[in-house]
């Protein structure tokens, strides 16, 4: 069984900090690519979660435009753990953050961390 616990989320000032950490447990053999999303408020489905961040084994990085300059992604494989490192955040940001792993064939979510900017 995997299991993804993310955590760090919270309530935060615009401008503020936060770093978010996706802890991955179970029976896997390697982590391909680790990913962050989020869910604004106003979106309740599922397909309406937002890519944020990848990291994949091989080192490469990517970020969407939205947050670029503002989110990192990193991950500690020896801890088969995922991070973004979020800073100059706004209003906007506020979502539900997930966490998705691709791993020996299969996707596997995390729960979600709660971020909420505002003063």
């Amino acid at each position: 069984q995997v299991q993804l616990v993310e955590s760090g989320g919270g309530l935060v000032q615009p401008g503020g900090s936060l770093i978010l950490s996706c802890a991955v447990s179970g029976s896997i053999l390697s982590i391909d690519r680790m990913n962050w999303f989020r869910q604004a408020p106003e979106k309740q489905r599922e397909w309406e979660r937002e890519w944020v961040a990848t990291a994949t084994s091989g080192g490469t990085t990517a970020v969407a435009d939205s947050v670029k300059g503002r989110f990192t992604i990193s991950r500690d494989d020896a801890k088969n753990t995922a991070y973004l490192h979020m800073s100059s955040l706004k209003p906007e940001d506020t979502a539900v953050y997930y966490c998705r792993i691709f791993s020996d064939g299969n996707y596997y979510w995390g729960q979600g961390t709660q971020v909420t900017v505002s003063s």
